[in-house]
């Protein structure tokens, strides 16, 4: 693809113009000009994700919007008043809408429900996105201009990583035009081109930079900055274990657990809540806390299971060798013979909610105490 493009536009001689021109010693010229040339040899090999990079004026959206107008997204008019939920094509599914939030990082259910205009900068670019694949047709090139322009860095950074894995997943094929040179180890780009030094170069895949999370108990106090991201209540047990996910001195992610009482259940502890907080979502940091814990009361000689309705989690142990499907279907509070205390949170989970039950299964070779030990030290 050869690339070359001429834009004019005059310049009108207004006071103010001769006034500039002649304190830096600028010519005033009829006409202001813009030449962009080169090549962008990208129907050479097989790619999935491309960026277009470099600074303010460089000449980027106009080279998008020149050679794949069609596909360029610059932004979506979202209803004033209604969820984004609404602001997705009227065809679309719940499950395409849901899955297309999910797997760029966007899982907070409950900010789901509100109004665009309301949404974090992170969460409207993530919103943004999950439109632009689903409005696209399957394998269709999707173009974003000004892609993660306004976010904070470290959110560009791990959105980044969430969309490509998103788009390599899906068979896509994206673009993203950016004046950020920080989001490349995690956009993980096939492709780079730079227009304001006519550069193109091809990149092989590599891993994301690694991010180092410290996992540790904490005490129930740390509760509040989570609850409002949960997709179902906000209580939490006074008698969960409660372990926190740190990225440097903030916590960013909580998992806990509860004791699952049955009489036909022996040394089991149930999943309580996990939540990762919004601009941290596409890390996988739940996958990584849920299993630490698992193997954490597994040397202390308890089972762990866990019953969760939503989409990303379920997805996840369904991948994981760590996790066993128990059981898939309706909430069930276990019938007349049940233990009271379970029948006693059965509005917890609706009878109309479909969920999954799974098992964690540690690795090999990790040893389990010979009788369930007390949780002290995991007990914040």
């Amino acid at each position: 693809m050869i690339i070359d493009i001429v834009r004019e536009c005059p310049v009108v001689n207004t006071p103010r113009v001769v006034q500039v021109a002649g304190m830096f010693d600028v010519p005033i010229a009829e006409k202001s000009r813009v030449e962009l040339r080169g090549a962008l040899p990208i129907e050479d090999r097989v790619w999935s994700v491309g960026l277009i990079v470099g600074p303010s004026g460089s000449g980027k959206s106009t080279l998008a919007r020149e050679l794949f107008g069609p596909s360029l997204v610059t932004g979506f008019e979202w209803p004033a008043d209604k969820s984004i939920l609404d602001g997705f094509p009227s065809g679309a599914g719940i499950k395409t809408v849901s899955t297309a939030l999910n797997s760029v990082g966007f899982g907070t259910i409950p900010n789901w429900l509100r109004p665009f205009h309301v949404l974090s900068n992170g969460e409207q670019f993530r919103a943004t996105v999950a439109r632009a694949l689903v409005e696209a047709p399957l394998r269709d090139l999707v173009v974003i201009d000004e892609f993660t322009s306004v976010v904070d860095r470290q959110v560009a950074k791990i959105a980044s990583h969430s969309v490509q894995k998103t788009v390599r997943r899906g068979k896509r094929k994206l673009i993203a035009v950016a004046c950020h040179y920080d989001i490349v180890e995690w956009l993980q780009p096939d492709w780079v081109y730079e227009p304001h030094l006519a550069a193109f170069e091809w990149r092989s895949l590599q891993r994301r930079p690694e991010i180092a999370i410290e996992i540790r108990s904490v005490d129930k106090s740390v509760w509040p900055q989570f609850a409002s991201y949960h997709y179902l209540t906000s209580r939490l047990s006074p008698s969960a274990v409660c372990i926190g996910g740190f990225i440097g001195d903030r916590c960013v992610a909580f998992t806990s657990a509860t004791r699952f009482v049955h009489p036909r259940a022996k040394n089991i502890y149930q999943a309580h809540r996990t939540v990762v907080l919004p601009d941290y979502q596409g890390l996988n940091l739940g996958g990584v806390m849920s299993d630490w814990l698992g193997v954490a009361l597994w040397q202390r000689g308890w089972r762990m299971h866990a019953t969760i309705a939503h989409p990303a989690l379920i997805a996840y142990r369904r991948r994981s060798p760590r996790w066993r499907v128990l059981r898939t279907g309706f909430q069930s509070a276990g019938g007349r013979k049940a233990d009271p205390s379970l029948r006693r949170h059965q509005s917890e989970f609706s009878s109309r909610r479909v969920s999954t039950s799974f098992a964690f299964t540690p690795p090999a070779g990790t040893k389990s105490a010979s009788r369930p030990m007390p949780l002290d030290d995991l007990k914040g």
